[in-house]
């Protein structure tokens, strides 16, 4: 059964797709067979490794129009990795989540089942908020991950998390395990970015900083991931793949 793990605050602007997205094609390129589900209705991972429009996607499969070996599909440009995307096509995901869901809570967990006999690993990329999509997301997972921005409003978000992560555990009786937070966008030479750190650091949490690195942008531009990318020579800086690797050692 493949290990499933998500990626989660309810803040935007954390780097929640462009963490996921790296951590899915690092899991791929070290020969686990990874399957991305693009649990975001805007559908950011999905546009980011597919550059046509697949017939199906995970609306689809939620309200049964398709069955889910028919709408996952390879990503080109790294082996091993296969995404079960969302396009946002009429927003049908988003439609489902505020309509059907509430009577389907674990249609994500069944889904997850379904899938895991037939992958190593499987990643989710949420949305930020946490309504019933995020929550079922959440509890279809073994371990849920934390990004967030060094700033203080970002480990306010944390401690909200947190909170709402207990009750969730409670109320829905999910064991989903929570130790690892990634700081996303580090820079050690500013006094913030090392303060937000140590306070991260003092938890129980393992933390994983990730530094800036234009390459994940570039990467998202070409369509491939980060580990693959390469521009006159340069890919990524060696912080930020030692970074990926640690957080893959982390998980897995």
């Amino acid at each position: 059964m493949a290990k499933t793990v998500s990626f989660h605050l309810q803040k935007g602007g954390v780097g929640k797709t462009t963490i996921s997205g790296t951590f899915a094609c690092q899991s791929a390129l070290d020969g686990f067979r990874t399957l991305l589900i693009d649990v975001d209705p805007q559908g950011n991972a999905s546009s980011w490794f597919l550059t046509e429009t697949p017939k199906y996607e995970l609306a689809d499969v939620i309200q049964g129009k398709c069955f889910v070996s028919e709408a996952i599909v390879p990503v080109p440009s790294v082996p091993n990795l296969y995404i079960l995307p969302t396009f946002g096509i009429g927003g049908m995901l988003k439609t489902y989540s505020e309509t059907k869901l509430a009577e389907e809570p674990y249609v994500l967990q069944d889904l997850v089942s379904e899938v895991s006999k037939d992958f190593d690993h499987i990643v989710l990329d949420l949305s930020p908020g946490l309504g019933r999509l995020e929550k079922a997301a959440i509890i279809a997972s073994d371990e849920v991950v934390t990004p967030l921005t060094p700033e203080v409003f970002s480990l306010d978000g944390l401690e909200i998390f947190i909170d709402e992560l207990k009750r969730l555990k409670k109320n829905l009786r999910s064991s989903v395990k929570h130790s690892v937070v990634v700081i996303n966008s580090f820079d050690v030479r500013i006094k913030q970015h090392r303060n937000i750190y140590s306070a991260a650091s003092e938890g129980s949490y393992k933390v994983v900083v990730v530094p800036v690195d234009p390459v994940f942008r570039k990467a998202q531009e070409a369509n491939t991931a980060p580990q693959l990318f390469r521009e006159h020579g340069r890919g990524l800086k060696e912080k930020t793949a030692e970074s990926v690797r640690l957080l893959s050692k982390y998980i897995w």
